[in-house]
């Protein structure tokens, strides 16, 4: 599923032009969508190296599947294990908020510098961030709700590429 906001110019009801404008980028509450997702790292801590680690993969799969750059925010000041390091790809970028930061603000701050250049998807159940992204111009997601279109984008996927490899099977066997 693409993330994406119709807006109407016009009156509706009298043929009004709709317009698609598709997300720039996904902000991503990284442990709060950790701690509403007990399927990734089953047996390990929430906080762990290992959670993080198979969110960040699952999220860089669902990246290549949508084509929508994410941005994955992490508290650092949770860390006890030296200086995290960056695990960021070209379309997924993963970040650690400061000592005296957190994550929120990190989001926040990329939903306004993003603004200009499209609207932004923060993914969070922080309700007070969720309004002062949309207060901001960009939209919200809870974890939950996310994290079904993330499975279901995936699933797709997954039966796409399943259907595509049959049909590629089926014309390799007719040319013999």
């Amino acid at each position: 599923m693409l993330f994406e906001r119709r807006f109407c110019i016009g009156q509706p009801g009298t043929g009004t032009l709709w317009l698609r404008m598709a997300l720039v980028r996904i902000l991503v509450d990284g442990y709060s969508l950790l701690h509403n997702w007990p399927e990734l790292a089953r047996g390990r801590a929430r906080y762990s190296a290992a959670a993080r680690d198979e969110l960040i993969a699952r999220l860089t799969l669902y990246q290549d599947a949508s084509g929508i750059p994410v941005t994955i925010f992490f508290d650092g000041s949770g860390l006890s294990t030296g200086k995290p390091t960056p695990a960021s790809l070209a379309s997924v970028e993963v970040l650690y908020s400061r000592k005296g930061q957190t994550a929120d603000q990190l989001i926040e701050r990329a939903a306004y510098r993003y603004g200009p250049y499209g609207e932004v998807l923060a993914v969070t159940d922080d309700h007070a961030e969720r309004d002062t992204v949309i207060s901001l111009g960009g939209s919200a997601s809870s974890c939950w709700n996310f994290i079904l279109t993330v499975e279901n984008t995936l699933a797709e996927l997954g039966e796409d590429i399943k259907h595509y490899n049959r049909r590629e099977r089926h014309r390799f066997q007719r040319r013999k």
